[in-house]
């Protein structure tokens, strides 16, 4: 019989995607969510974690919010470790080492609790969704004139991609740091921008503007951008709008 497989987050963005892959592929999944998944609990107060990680031979760590998915990788590993989970695999983002932004601090926390948990571990950094940079120029393009700020390039992976390549390292034995997963093109903020109002058939005026701070100048300087040897999706930002947004 094939090893059970924790999934959290398993009814997320992404853990919609993963979750059938498994399954499709003769693994038994419980999947782990605040409601509407196989079990419940809460990983920021480590209520329920537990007896839903128990019984577990691989982890697969997607759940995520804005603020203290630190906290949340802290309380699940030590559970993993009591358990004698055998892998630990878990999603972060590019850029979490080196983009001084308070979410991104979060996410190196995270990092650092999963490889500092004792348990053997596999973990993929990935490029921005398509799904995250959708509801972000969304919102900008809602403004008379958007603002665009100036020097901020962005490689929009797809999920599905995304979730491809985290299944096979799931199923794979425990490799450390994974290369890299970015969308296969940069652009800048004002061409997402434009591809989104593009594909809505609309226009609106744009206007430059910087991004102060030492946020700023990691942005401008490509801190979120994949390293070399990154490897690329294969769906671009205007293959999934032409999906999402055009024929919506």
């Amino acid at each position: 019989m094939a090893s059970l497989i924790l999934v959290t987050g398993g009814t997320g963005t992404l853990g919609r995607i993963v979750v059938p892959l498994l399954r499709s592929a003769g693994h038994e999944v419980r999947v782990l969510a605040r409601r509407g998944g196989d079990v419940t609990a809460d990983l920021l107060t480590g209520d329920g974690l537990q007896p839903a990680v128990d019984g577990a031979e691989t982890v697969l760590h997607l759940a995520g919010g804005p603020k203290d998915d630190d906290v949340a990788a802290r309380n699940l590993t030590a559970a993993a470790a009591r358990a004698g989970v055998r892998h630990l695999a878990h999603i972060s983002v590019i850029g979490a080492d080196r983009v001084p932004l308070a979410w991104f601090r979060y996410q190196r926390d995270a990092e650092r609790a999963v490889m500092d948990s004792g348990v053997p571990w596999t973990m993929l950094r990935a490029a921005q969704f398509h799904d995250l940079v959708l509801k972000a120029v969304t919102q900008l393009a809602r403004l008379p004139v958007v603002p665009v700020p100036g020097g901020l390039r962005f490689e929009p992976v797809d999920a599905r991609d995304v979730a491809a390549r985290l299944v096979d390292l799931t199923l794979g034995a425990p490799s450390g740091l994974a290369p890299d997963l970015a969308g296969p093109k940069v652009y800048g903020m004002r061409e997402l921008v434009r591809g989104y109002l593009e594909a809505r058939g609309g226009r609106r005026p744009m206007l430059p503007v910087r991004m102060p701070g030492r946020a700023g100048r990691a942005y401008r300087a490509g801190d979120n951008l994949a390293l070399e040897g990154a490897e690329r999706g294969r769906r671009t930002w205007e293959e999934f709008l032409a999906e999402r947004v055009t024929s919506a």
